[in-house]
């Protein structure tokens, strides 16, 4: 069973694993604790894995900051054996319910031109293109594609 639930700095040792495993570029240890501890705009949850006779673990991760009235997904990553196993949909589909139920109107984020795992992932969520970051990953100069879901708050 996965559960998400708030991060907390306990769960940094397995998130960071999780980031290095995922990016190219990761953020550092002390950036991500930066985002639970000090960015009031920041929502970031982590998803546990509860399974019989074991401790939970932390398979998968993800951020998103409240601006105004939009989010952005910062960073999303699930733990490279867990992955295709419903964890990051479990994720995103609990990030668009706390967004919508925050009165946030579109959620945003940029992926990879060349990830084309994660623009399916992010399609059957409800996010389309809307457009293109030329260069935008520093690591590679590959363009982002910026994909936008836009929520119904007015349920």
């Amino acid at each position: 069973m996965i559960l998400i639930k708030p991060m907390q700095a306990q769960h940094l040792d397995a998130v960071y694993e999780i980031e290095c495993a995922s990016f190219t570029t990761p953020w550092s240890k002390e950036s991500l604790l930066r985002e639970i501890t000090e960015n009031e705009h920041a929502v970031y949850v982590v998803a546990m894995l509860f399974e019989a006779f074991r401790d939970p673990m932390v398979v998968g991760y993800a951020g998103m900051w409240h601006v105004a009235d939009e989010g952005h997904i910062t960073n999303l990553a699930v733990k490279p054996r867990y992955r295709e196993k419903g964890v990051a949909s479990t994720i995103l589909a609990n990030l668009s319910e706390f967004a919508a139920k925050r009165g946030i109107s579109a959620i945003t984020l940029e992926v990879r031109v060349g990830n084309i795992t994660a623009q399916k992932l992010y399609a059957k969520h409800g996010f389309a293109v809307e457009g293109l970051r030329k260069g935008y990953y520093a690591d590679t100069g590959e363009d982002a594609y910026i994909m936008w879901k836009n929520l119904n708050t007015s349920s």
